[in-house]
């Protein structure tokens, strides 16, 4: 389980860095000085623990932090993209297809509001819309590094890997076998069909080998 308390606090401290840049003043570790701080983190981890989510939860929130942090140093504004790690599932409903805008959305309403100068804050919505098609450009740091930490998954060990596909067939409890099987599919041969499903070079050197080949048992499997 994510520790929950850990993550309030990574937020804090993303958000008074971001503040600081802004020429905000800066509140210390738990957020005094720094109105609403605490809110808009509750309110952040109350929208990744809802009930529809059985992947996109507190855990991915926390595992994408995670690899960013070792992804940072490829970053050109690691605050930036630590913050569109909250906000790119932010909203999620399984059923709708607008998920990623409307988290970019709220990015644009929340972010100004709790002191994000407006630079930062429409480059963390630009990068929460990029996790669409997880297709960043060559030049675009940021968008590398976000996509890297979100795809990640892929390349877990068999066991974990299941444990992601399973979970993400519960969210989608509601489509009928066949065409959860076919939507799925699309969906892989598509990343399959990127020249490199990791642009950073920690994970092209890490994670692309063990992802192609995750993704390509699941083809096989889908297919049978």
């Amino acid at each position: 389980m994510a520790d929950l308390d850990e993550l309030r606090s990574r937020w804090l401290r993303t958000l008074r860095a971001a503040r600081a840049d802004a020429g905000q003043a800066d509140g210390g570790e738990h957020g005094v000085g720094l109105p609403d701080a605490g809110r808009y983190a509750d309110a952040l981890l109350r929208r990744w623990a809802e009930p529809q989510r059985r992947y996109h939860t507190v855990e991915h929130l926390a595992a994408v932090l995670d690899r960013v942090d070792v992804l940072e140093e490829y970053a050109d504004d690691p605050v930036a993209v630590r913050l569109a790690a909250w906000f790119h599932d932010a909203v999620y409903l399984p059923d709708r297809s607008e998920n990623e805008e409307r988290s970019a959305r709220l990015a644009e309403r929340a972010l100004p509001e709790a002191g994000v100068d407006a630079a930062r804050t429409a480059e963390v919505a630009r990068l929460v819309r990029l996790t669409v098609t997880h297709d960043p450009a060559d030049d675009d740091l940021d968008g590398q590094v976000l996509c890297d930490a979100d795809l990640a998954i892929l390349a877990a060990p068999p066991s974990a890997y299941a444990a992601y596909t399973a979970a993400v067939r519960q969210e989608y409890h509601f489509v009928p076998d066949d065409a959860f099987r076919e939507g799925r599919s699309a969906i892989l041969r598509q990343l399959l069909g990127l020249p490199r499903l990791f642009r950073t070079p920690y994970g092209t050197r890490e994670w692309e080998a063990a992802a192609r080949a995750n993704l390509r048992a699941e083809c096989e499997k889908l297919s049978s």
